[in-house]
């Protein structure tokens, strides 16, 4: 929209005119009556044209009158002088007059048309900018400080948005000027919820308060009202257009889907995470419960036998029920240390102390861990001779070796070979370990790192699901990476990547 011309600039195009014609007059006078007075007059249709193109009608036929009249006065007999010597001229006059005319209005109406199809490209435009800009947006205020720039940018007025709050209120939400006082009276607020609870448009240019001096248009899709897009008309709405009009609905339409789908991706969101939430929660209390009632049934069983009965039992017994005591609770200590650590990685508590970290020493450490509960398993660790160090939190790449070793024990038979094989491969070192258990289906080696998940093959054999997810996010903190595998011909191989960095760089990555 345009604001209204200042009263002066409305006679610039009558001036313009009559400068024109004055000098087309004073220039071909001279000739006079040696010039063919049909061409003449043609030559008096180029302002009439001129007018029509620059400035529509009304122009136009003012250049059309007065160069009819500036023909008679200076090139028809009698010379300066309105009266007409042969009357056949005054049929001239009239075909003039209306050829011009017509001429004019045609020209006017291609220019009004070419100025709409200009007007519709660029709302078209305008409007494709603006649902591309909400089609990125995922949060309510972001998106409604989008509408308000463009839509304020577009229209040139202010720009109000309401919407209701949890008690279904209408209230002021977005306003494009603060410093304005606009869109927060008692008035403002009635007319709007009049708009949000009928679903029509109040206003100007509506059939409710009509002679208003705001436009309020309920935000709506599919019967359901959003809320309401205010518009400031109090200096524009006598140049308010149907199509602007049209605009201003077609606005008022992708704000309210905008609206619409963030409201909906939030509600989705929200669902998905109790869903989430309900579904961890019971996966929780039924491994947790699963794999404490195990231990905890050893624990009292051999506790209660060496209370009740400590002189039935020789020393060897008694050697016997206290490591199932020990072992029932270094299996509890892992569960319990599995719960915390992967409830530290999801909220992101971790800080890494990195040191530099000797491959041989982590492996060392992980292997006296698991040397309780490997029975007659064979564990073999092959290191080249000079293996680099990598920089890293000892502690947590020992907790992601013990997980993965321990996994290995646990999956496969007794007297069975692990292999631990240490190797560098271009800028990383490579720790493998290869069982020869039950093996997986190729594509459960991607979800193996998933929370809780437990493939098939593995439900016979009791666990929570947590270590090799605790294990991707241990890794992934040191910029690594961990994945498995099929073990030819049998078992599984989990192979951790983790990035070599030279010695003078560790000032820079230590944190």
């Amino acid at each position: 929209m345009h604001k209204l011309k200042p009263l002066n600039r409305r006679w610039i195009p009558y001036a313009s005119v009559t400068l024109l014609i004055a000098a087309m007059t004073g220039v071909l006078y001279p000739f006079g009556l040696a010039l063919d007075l049909v061409n003449v007059a043609l030559l008096f249709l180029f302002p009439v044209l001129l007018s029509a193109v620059l400035w529509e009608l009304r122009p136009a036929l003012y250049a059309a009158a007065l160069g009819v009249l500036s023909f008679d006065f200076f090139f028809v007999s009698p010379v300066l002088s309105f009266s007409v010597a042969d009357l056949r001229y005054l049929i001239s006059f009239g075909v003039y007059l209306a050829v011009a005319a017509l001429t004019a209005s045609l020209a006017a109406r291609l220019k009004r048309q070419l100025h709409y199809s200009k007007q519709r490209e660029a709302h078209t435009a305008a409007l494709y900018e603006l649902s591309r800009q909400m089609s990125d947006m995922t949060e309510i205020h972001s998106l409604l400080e989008n509408i308000s720039s463009q839509v304020s940018k577009m229209i040139g007025s202010e720009i109000a948005i309401y919407l209701p709050d949890d008690a279904n209120r209408l209230v002021l939400s977005h306003h494009s000027d603060t410093q304005s006082d606009w869109g927060q009276g008692e008035a403002e607020k009635v007319m709007a919820k009049l708009a949000f609870d009928h679903g029509e448009a109040v206003g100007y240019g509506s059939r409710t308060l009509r002679e208003a001096s705001g436009w309020y248009l309920p935000l709506r899709t599919e019967g359901h009202v959003h809320g309401v897009l205010a518009l400031h008309l109090e200096e524009w709405k006598s140049e308010v257009t149907t199509e602007q009009q049209r605009m201003l609905e077609a606005i008022g339409g992708l704000a309210a889907s905008a609206i619409d789908r963030v409201k909906l991706a939030e509600e989705a969101k929200i669902a998905h995470l109790t869903a989430e939430s309900e579904r961890l929660r019971a996966a929780i209390l039924d491994s947790v419960s699963h794999e404490l009632r195990t231990p905890l049934a050893a624990i009292i069983g051999s506790a209660t036998g060496l209370i009740e009965n400590d002189h039935l039992f020789t020393t060897e017994d008694r050697k016997e029920l206290l490591m199932t005591i020990r072992d029932g609770a270094l299996r509890m200590n892992r569960l319990v240390m599995n719960l915390l650590s992967m409830a530290k990685l999801e909220s992101g508590m971790p800080r890494l102390r990195k040191n530099w970290c000797d491959a041989e020493d982590l492996i060392g450490v992980a292997l006296a861990q698991v040397k309780d509960f490997q029975q007659n398993r064979k564990l073999r660790v092959h290191l080249p001779d000079n293996a680099p160090m990598v920089l890293g939190d000892e502690v947590l790449l020992e907790q992601v070796l013990v997980n993965v070793i321990s996994n290995g024990i646990k999956y496969s038979p007794d007297y069975t070979e692990i292999n631990i094989e240490v190797y560098v491969e271009e800028s990383n070192l490579v720790i493998a370990v290869a069982d020869q258990g039950i093996g997986l289906n190729n594509d459960e080696y991607e979800r193996i790192f998933e929370k809780f998940y437990r493939a098939q093959a593995t439900k016979h054999v009791t666990g929570t699901g947590l270590g090799l997810a605790i294990c991707k996010g241990i890794v992934e903190l040191h910029n690594g990476t961990i994945s498995g595998k099929r073990n030819a011909p049998r078992g599984t191989i989990i192979t951790i990547t983790l990035p070599l960095h030279k010695q003078n760089e560790a000032s820079n990555n230590i944190l």
